[in-house]
């Protein structure tokens, strides 16, 4: 089981922008240092509370600053930006990273973002299912360009002004080949995008403020989008994002991790249990769809949702994850906002050093006695 790291990034918004970007990057960072796999970077256009724009920008900023750590957008929002520049973005970062990059998409779910872009009354899931179908053309054919598939709104051609002995009308391809692994987050219990990845070897992000019982509803899509298409699901293709807060000391994992007012992860949730009001999504957090929207209060969240303890009391509960929602190929640690900087580093540095190295031990005991 590989370690992975995501951040919206979500800081309150009293805080100063430069100031947390700094911390936003110094954690993945850290991360690199630590063995981390990966890290997911999520954007927003129009949140005074997650402070960057556009993840690839932000990504780029880390690339001489990081040795081995994948940079991967967590979301890339395709219904924000026109294919042609995705697609030439994402190539000259997967070109700069020497392919040390992973293409995170999504629609871009925040509606805030696309009343300032005007796209409010549109269709944006059509709009981020025709981009990647642009982008993946675009990436898979040589110039002159004339990219108009049946149905799809974006057109792309570079024939009427091109020269291609002067090398004008080229449209830049990835380092890697034939592209970039593709992960898409999947925030819906029962996601029927889940298929759709399955079909076309996208690889799922189960979110992080999902409850367990809605995370192991993504695996049997995953398999069957995969079945569609004549191909078994690999479990290492799976990544389960989980909020996690590791300590010395069981009282501080409590303190910190849960109780405290000045909680980074009482602030967090929160804002998403908000949020999700407010989106008419708050159902994520009940254990029945039934359930009274008064049933999902803070604390419960916080229990639901924060594995935290020393490190034996989180290896149990990542175990136990694992028992219920089956095999999964990466954990991935949720980032939050830097309260207290020494218990965030530690809590890192346990989690990498101490927790997943018990976790990966206890997996292949199984295995071996078997």
């Amino acid at each position: 089981m590989r370690l992975g790291y995501f951040t919206m990034p979500m800081h309150p918004m009293e805080r100063d922008w430069a100031q947390t970007l700094q911390e936003d990057r110094q954690a993945i960072i850290l991360a690199d240092k630590l063995g981390f796999h990966d890290a997911f970077v999520g954007e927003h256009l129009a949140d005074r509370m997650e402070g960057v724009t556009n993840s690839m920008m932000f990504l780029a900023t880390l690339i001489s600053e990081t040795k081995n750590i994948k940079l991967a957008t967590g979301t890339s929002n395709l219904s924000q930006m026109h294919p042609v520049l995705i697609a030439s973005n994402a190539a000259m970062m997967d070109h700069l990273t020497h392919g040390r990059f992973i293409f995170g998409i999504s629609a871009g779910a925040l509606k805030t973002d696309a009343e300032a872009l005007q796209n409010l009354e549109k269709d944006r899931q059509k709009m981020f299912e025709d981009c990647i179908d642009v982008i993946l053309e675009i990436w898979s054919r040589e110039a002159p360009y004339d990219i108009d598939l049946p149905g799809n709104q974006y057109k792309v051609s570079t024939g009427a002004t091109g020269d291609l002995e002067l090398g004008v009308g080229y449209l830049a391809k990835p380092y890697q080949k034939p592209r970039p692994e593709i992960v898409g987050t999947v925030v819906a219990p029962f996601s029927k995008g889940v298929i759709a990845m399955g079909k076309r070897d996208f690889h799922p992000l189960s979110a992080n403020f999902l409850l367990r019982k809605w995370v192991k509803t993504h695996w049997p899509n995953y398999v069957e989008g995969k079945k569609q298409v004549g191909e078994t699901a690999d479990v290492a293709d799976w990544r389960i994002a989980r909020t996690v807060f590791v300590a010395d000391d069981e009282k501080v994992a409590q303190r910190y991790g849960a109780d405290d007012a000045k909680s980074p992860y009482r602030a967090y949730y929160d804002q998403m249990i908000k949020k999700m009001f407010r989106a008419n999504r708050v159902a994520i957090f009940k254990e029945s769809r039934d359930d009274p929207d008064s049933s999902v209060t803070l604390d419960k969240t916080l229990d639901d949702l924060v594995i935290r303890g020393t490190v034996n009391s989180v290896v149990d509960q990542i175990l136990a994850l694992r028992e219920e929602v089956g095999d999964f190929g990466e954990l991935v640690y949720a980032g939050m906002d830097w309260v207290d900087p020494g218990l965030t580093k530690r809590s890192m540095e346990l989690m990498a050093a101490e927790v997943m190295p018990r976790v990966r031990a206890a997996i292949r005991a199984p295995a071996m006695a078997g």
